[in-house]
């Protein structure tokens, strides 16, 4: 299964690998590899991950970072709707979808 992310999601997930990078030079690298490692988990079995908000939207959460991604299943893949701190601002993502 393939994933694509929403504009603002993509926006965030970039910020993100920058902050880290920034902190420890290699850090956004590793940001990189567990999102790629967790989505590839994701497109083999969308729906092992708990329901965040009814009825399609799942999150998962990376397990070295506090962050998680928020996506919904479609038709040959899945979007990746926010790249979710864990502990702030709870569904403020809810704009998007």
């Amino acid at each position: 299964m393939t994933y694509h992310f929403h504009p603002a999601a993509e926006a965030e997930f970039l910020e993100s690998v920058g902050y880290y990078e920034s902190k420890v030079p290699g850090l956004g690298g590793a940001l990189i590899e567990e999102l790629e490692t967790l989505a590839k988990l994701i497109g083999d079995s969308p729906k092992a991950w708990q329901i965040e908000l009814e009825p399609d939207i799942r999150r998962a959460p990376l397990q070295r970072f506090p962050l998680s991604i928020v996506y919904r299943e479609q038709p040959g893949g899945f979007q990746i709707l926010a790249i979710a701190h864990d502990r702030r601002r709870p569904q403020y993502w809810l704009g998007r979808r």
